[in-house]
């Protein structure tokens, strides 16, 4: 008996589970716009709410694995189908992380490139351009 009062009534839980969904695209939404504004303290806020919103949600669905949602019945479909719209906006805010970590790597490759055929212009220790193609080591003098 106790522990029916503990467990809400399936349209309380798909009720409950739907406004989190809402909560859930909300931050994903924010998540993006703090992604292409590099602002990682705000995106590590979001994230922190975003975790806590999945686990709130996986605590009300009963969905831990993928496999998971196939136990759900016909009355989740809604449910099912805005994860995985959610999933899609995870994997585009994911996207965009490892092209600025791919274009960060890119910038810092290139200001210690030691190739001497490359025509690559870096700024040396007195602030001046340095070509990478004319610079010459002792040995070669």
């Amino acid at each position: 008996m106790l522990a029916e009062a503990v467990l809400a009534p399936e349209d309380t839980r798909h009720t409950e589970a739907l406004a989190l969904v809402d909560r859930l695209e909300t931050l994903l939404e924010q998540e993006f716009d703090a992604l292409k504004a590099q602002d990682l303290d705000r995106f590590e806020q979001l994230l922190e709410q975003k975790n806590e919103v999945l686990e709130q949600l996986s605590t009300l669905s009963g969905v831990r694995q993928p496999e998971d949602a196939d136990q759900l019945g016909s009355e989740w479909d809604t449910f099912k189908s805005r994860m995985v719209a959610c999933r899609d906006m995870h994997r585009r805010n994911e996207i965009l992380i490892v092209r600025k970590l791919d274009a960060i790597r890119g910038t810092l490759q290139s200001m210690v490139i030691d190739d001497p055929a490359s025509s690559v212009e870096v700024y040396d220790r007195l602030g001046k351009i340095n070509r990478l193609r004319r610079r010459r080591g002792y040995s070669d003098a």
